[in-house]
């Protein structure tokens, strides 16, 4: 065990932390448990709150570039109004439900590149200190778990991973970033769009699937992007044939023929339309799905579709599909070590600003 002590406003001699979070990877909205061990210092101490900090590592795109910063997620308070006697050893056990929307960070145990921490903070005598860090690992629920692996199935490649600063409008988006999964096209619409980037909007009652696609350019037409939008429910996903299903979600999006620009279909119907594969027109094109925290587009369309249990046969199990060259080589303890520089560094910016 390794205890970090907690220095700045507590002083040298101050009690130490290690937050122990329990083994595997949590689900998004799922439980995040774990244990909170401090030891106490020179003296004794009242430790009035013990707060976890759920923090990622999120981008900004802006006119003059882009840039990286940490956002905290969600706070959860899980002890405090208790003495810490000299030298004593306590532990605070917590059980935590995180966001729906926490982003993935794994898939099939592999990483994706995406940086998430969960840092602990002791008030201590009217001080705050923000001390241990520890690396969080998010697996994919079911029904991401399936679309991601039925893209992989039809040939899509895994090509990268982030976490953009904005909105989707229409949506019902509830943190202020999103994940963006960027895939290399499967050799049959190698011809029609350059990538694919896939974001997942997670709810209690659902989830919202927005697909992007970087479409080429014709003879006489520029290249353009093309967003759709897909509500599924968590229920049922064994029954569902993913791969036919997301695959007349890319073959509608890549081929649809709205206009360049139109946004004709903004703010009709409903995301919940009919739940019949194919009606109404859910498509439309723009230049890209939000501006990057500058108010952001609505979306290209309103009419989702429902995915409903009987579509088909079970999806194939087995770690096939983007699991295969994940993260271009990318070493675990890479990501372990720049969990930690990203948040240091971001705490001294913090201190910069006192």
């Amino acid at each position: 065990m390794v205890f970090k002590r907690l220095l700045g406003s507590l002083g040298v001699g101050g009690p130490t932390v290690d937050t122990a979070l329990t083994p595997g990877a949590v689900l998004p909205g799922g439980t995040l448990s774990g244990q909170v061990h401090l030891r106490g210092g020179d003296a004794d101490f009242t430790i009035e709150h013990i707060t976890l900090e759920l923090m990622a590592r999120v981008e900004a795109e802006y006119d003059g570039g882009e840039s990286e910063g940490a956002v905290v997620i969600d706070r959860f308070t899980v002890g405090g109004s208790f003495r810490l006697a000299a030298g004593e050893l306590h532990s605070v056990p917590f059980s935590v439900m995180l966001p729906w929307e926490t982003p993935i960070t794994e898939l099939y145990g592999q990483g994706l590149g995406i940086v998430l921490g969960v840092r602990t903070e002791l008030a201590v005598a009217g001080a705050k200190d923000k001390g241990d860090l520890d690396q969080l690992a998010v697996a994919p629920l079911p029904a991401q778990e399936a679309i991601l692996e039925a893209l992989g199935q039809l040939g899509f490649g895994f090509k990268s991973a982030d976490l953009e600063l904005g909105r989707i409008g229409g949506t019902g988006q509830q943190l202020p970033f999103y994940q963006e999964i960027e895939l290399a096209p499967a050799p049959q619409y190698a011809h029609q769009v350059n990538e694919i980037e896939v974001t997942f909007l997670a709810g209690p009652a659902g989830m919202e699937v927005v697909l992007e696609a970087d479409k080429r350019g014709g003879l006489f037409s520029g290249g353009h992007d093309a967003v759709s939008r897909f509500t599924v429910s968590h229920d049922g996903v064994e029954q569902i044939n993913w791969g036919a299903e997301v695959d007349g979600w890319i073959r509608q999006m890549v081929e649809h023929r709205a206009s360049y620009g139109s946004h004709g279909s903004y703010g009709h119907g409903d995301p919940h339309h009919g739940g019949h594969y194919g009606h109404g027109d859910p498509y439309a094109t723009h230049p890209h799905k939000d501006d990057h925290g500058h108010g952001g587009h609505h979306h290209g369309d309103s009419h989702g579709h429902r995915s409903g249990p009987g579509m088909g046969t079970a999806i194939a199990a087995g770690a096939a599909g983007l699991a295969v060259g994940v993260v271009g080589g990318m070493v675990a303890a890479e990501v372990v070590d720049e969990v930690g520089d990203f948040f240091e560094g971001d705490d001294e910016e913090e201190g910069g600003e006192d």
